[in-house]
C-alpha cells in the first residue's frame, strides 16, 4: 500500500506545478497539461500488464522492478531541461504506477477471506483516493519551500521504504526460463489507440477540429481501439479478459469505475489550477483548499469498506454519485470571490460522495471473481478507472479552453462605443495611469491592456465555471448504471 500511495500520490502532485511548467517551458496549458495526462495514460496502458509480470516474476521482483523503473523517471523529470523531456519521465512514472495498483489490490484481496473483500477494498480504496487528493498539498509545499522540480524528488525516500519492505515481505516465486506468453498484439494496439486518441482529444482546440491531422489522430485511434477488442475477444492469452464484462454486475460497475475515475482525476487536476490561476491563491494554498477532504477520505473509507460487505452496493453507489455531482454543481458557481473555506467544503462533498463509491464498486466488481483469476479481474478494473481519469483530466482541459474562447468573444463583443459601464471604466483607469507620470498615449494603451486582461479572465472564470458543470452533469447519468447493480446478480 505505501509503494502504490506514494506512485499515486505523484500523479497529482504535478497539477499545481501547471502555472510554473507554463512559465518554465513557455508553453499554453494545453501543453502543460500532458504532464498530468502522459502519467494517467500511460497507467492506463500498463494496467493490464501487471497479470504477465506477476506470472513471469513473482510478485516481489514484478514490484521491486516497478519502484526501480519509477525512480529512474523521477530523476528524468527533477532534470528535464524540455518540456517533451520531463513528459518522457512522467511516462516512466505512469508505467510503474499503472503495475503496481492491481498488483497491489490482488495481493489485498487475496489476503482477506471473501466474506471481509468489501473491508479490504476499504483499505485499498482508502489509499488509491486518499494520495490524489493530498498529491497537490505536497506539491504546494515543495513548490513554495523549494522549486516546482523538487516535487519529483520528495517522494523518493518513500520509494526507498516501499522498496525495502518489498524485499522482506513480498512472496517470491522460483525464476522459470521460459516466460509466459505475452500479447504483444494486443499491447501495441491498445498503445496505438490511447496515445491518437488522447493527442487528438487534446491539440482539437489548438488545431481545429476538422483538421486533416485531428481527422487522421481520431480515425487511426478508433480503428485501433477497435481492433484491439477484436483480438482481445480471440486472443489466446489476452491483455484484457472481454469475458469479464458479461456479467452483467461486473460491467455495470465497470462503468461507474470509468465516471468515478473521470470525475476523481478531472476535479483533482481542475480545483488547484482554479485556485491558482482565478483565485491567485499560492501553490501551498491552492493544495490545501483539498487537504480537509482528504482528512476525510481517510477517516470514511475503512468505514464504508465494511458497509460493504453488509449492504447492497447500489444503494451507497447512488448516494455517493448523487453527493459528487451535487458538490461539482456548486462548483460550478464559483469565481473569484468564492471563499478559500466554500471550495475547501465543495471539496469535501464530493471526497464524501467518492468515499461512498469507491469499495462499494470494487466489491460490487470482485463479488464471485474466483482466486485465480483475480488477477486478470484487478487489471480490467483497475484499467477502466483509470481509462476514465485520463480521459477525465484531456476532456476537462478541452472543455474549460474551448468555453474559455467561447466566453471571450462573447465578452469582446459587448464592448463598443455604445457601452457607457465599459467607457466610464476606460475613463477611470486612464485618469489613474495619468496622475501616475503616464503620458495620454501609453495611458490609453494601459487602460484598454487592463480591459482585454478584465476579459480573459472573467472567460477562464466562465469556462472552469462550464467545466465543472458537464462533471456535474456526467455524474448525474452514471445514477444509471449504479441503479442497474440493483437489477443485476
Amino acid at each position: 500500500m505505501l509503494g502504490a500511495m506514494t506512485m499515486v500520490l505523484s500523479a497529482t502532485m504535478v497539477n499545481v506545478a501547471v502555472p510554473s511548467i507554463m512559465g518554465a517551458y513557455g508553453v499554453g496549458q494545453d501543453m502543460a497539461q500532458w504532464a498530468a495526462t502522459a502519467f494517467v495514460a500511460t497507467m492506463v496502458a500498463s494496467q493490464l500488464l501487471n497479470s504477465w509480470m506477476v506470472s513471469a516474476f513473482g510478485q516481489r521482483l514484478a514490484y521491486t522492478l516497478t519502484l526501480i523503473i519509477f525512480s529512474i523517471g523521477s530523476a528524468v523529470c527533477a532534470v528535464s531541461i524540455s518540456i517533451e523531456m520531463l513528459i518522457v519521465g512522467r511516462i516512466m512514472q505512469g508505467f510503474s504506477a499503472g503495475i503496481i495498483q492491481p498488483l497491489v489490490m490482488a495481493t489485498i484481496i487475496l489476503v482477506f477471506p471473501p466474506e471481509r473483500r468489501g473491508f479490504a477494498m476499504g483499505l485499498y480504496g482508502m489509499g488509491v483516493t486518499l494520495s490524489p487528493s493530498l498529491g497537490p498539498l505536497v506539491g504546494g509545499f515543495t513548490i513554495d519551500a523549494l522549486s516546482w522540480r523538487h516535487i519529483f524528488l520528495v517522494p523518493m525516500p518513500l520509494v526507498a521504504i516501499s522498496f525495502a519492505m518489498g524485499v522482506v515481505f513480498m512472496p517470491s516465486k522460483k525464476f522459470s526460463r521460459r516466460l509466459p506468453a505475452f500479447d504483444w498484439t494486443g499491447y501495441v494496439l491498445l498503445a496505438t489507440g490511447l496515445i491518437c486518441l488522447m493527442t487528438g482529444i487534446g491539440n482539437g482546440h489548438r488545431w481545429g477540429w476538422g483538421s486533416d491531422g485531428i481527422l487522421g489522430l481520431f480515425t487511426i485511434g478508433i480503428i485501433a481501439a477497435t481492433a484491439f477488442v477484436y483480438w482481445q475477444a480471440h486472443a489466446k492469452a489476452p491483455l484484457l479478459d472481454l469475458s469479464f464484462f458479461l456479467n452483467p454486475r461486473f460491467a455495470a460497475a465497470m462503468v461507474i469505475a470509468f465516471v468515478f475515475g473521470a470525475g476523481n482525476f478531472a476535479t483533482n487536476y481542475a480545483i488547484p489550477v482554479f485556485a491558482q490561476t482565478i483565485q491567485g491563491f499560492t501553490p501551498t494554498k491552492a493544495g490545501m483548499v483539498l487537504m480537509p477532504a482528504g482528512l476525510l477520505l481517510m477517516m470514511m473509507i475503512p468505514f464504508a469498506g465494511k458497509l460493504a460487505d453488509r449492504v447492497p452496493p447500489h444503494y451507497p453507489i447512488m448516494t455517493g454519485v448523487a453527493l459528487f455531482a451535487l458538490a461539482t454543481y456548486l462548483m460550478s458557481g464559483g469565481d473569484v470571490n468564492t471563499p478559500f473555506v466554500m471550495v475547501a467544503v465543495f471539496a469535501v462533498f464530493s471526497r464524501l460522495g467518492l468515499g461512498l463509491v469507491m469499495p462499494n464498486m470494487g466489491a460490487a466488481a470482485m463479488r464471485g471473481i474466483p482466486p485465480d483469476r483475480i488477477n486478470k479481474a484487478a487489471g480490467a478494473y483497475n484499467f477502466t478507472r483509470q481509462l476514465g481519469g485520463a480521459f477525465g483530466i484531456n476532456l476537462v482541459v478541452v472543455v474549460m479552453e474551448y468555453r474559455t474562447a467561447y466566453h471571450a468573444d462573447a465578452l469582446a463583443a459587448t464592448q463598443t462605443s455604445a457601452n457607457s459601464l465599459t467607457r466610464e471604466m476606460l475613463g477611470k483607469v486612464e485618469r489613474l495611469l495619468s496622475e501616475s507620470g503616464l503620458p495620454d498615449a501609453a495611458s490609453q494603451a494601459g487602460a484598454y491592456d487592463f480591459l482585454s486582461a478584465v476579459i480573459h479572465t472573467q472567460a477562464q472564470t466562465f469556462g472552469f465555471q462550464d467545466a465543472f458543470l458537464v462533471i456535474s452533469m456526467v455524474f448525474i447519468a452514471a445514477l444509471i448504471p449504479a441503479w442497474m447493480l440493483k437489477r443485476t446478480k
